[in-house]
């Protein structure tokens, strides 16, 4: 079975850091799509970035572009995303995600197969 444990999230100030990991059981990191999304209360889960590992391809929104990197250890088969600059609009409930479809469609969360637990991110002003 297809597992994903998602950790890190927190409460930080404005500016501040976070790392968000996502440990997987189930598959190797070859050849899927691997990502990260967030749901902020009374908003639709929206994609945040994600890595098509067969090309290593990365995409993230726009929103986070230049603030959140997205890598991953392929000996630990764990996902991480850095959160650098955290803006209070970035608080929400992030959740890591997968699918078996190396290039399933990043901007579309109902397309993805496997979904850890969520870890909450509390962004203060």
């Amino acid at each position: 079975d297809v597992q994903l444990q998602a950790s890190g999230g927190g409460v930080v100030q404005a500016g501040g850091s976070l790392r968000l990991s996502c440990s997987a059981a189930g598959f190797t990191f070859d050849d899927v799509a691997v990502g990260w999304f967030r749901q902020a209360p009374g908003k639709e889960r929206e994609g945040v970035s994600c890595i098509y590992l067969r090309t290593g391809r990365t995409y993230y929104t726009d929103s986070v572009k230049g603030r959140f990197t997205i890598s991953r250890d392929n000996a630990k088969n764990t996902l991480y995303l850095q959160m650098n600059s955290l803006k209070p609009e970035d608080t929400a409930v992030y959740y890591c995600a997968a699918d078996l479809i190396w290039n399933v469609q990043y901007g579309t969360p109902t397309a993805w197969d496997y979904w850890g637990q969520g870890t909450q991110v509390t962004v203060s002003s």
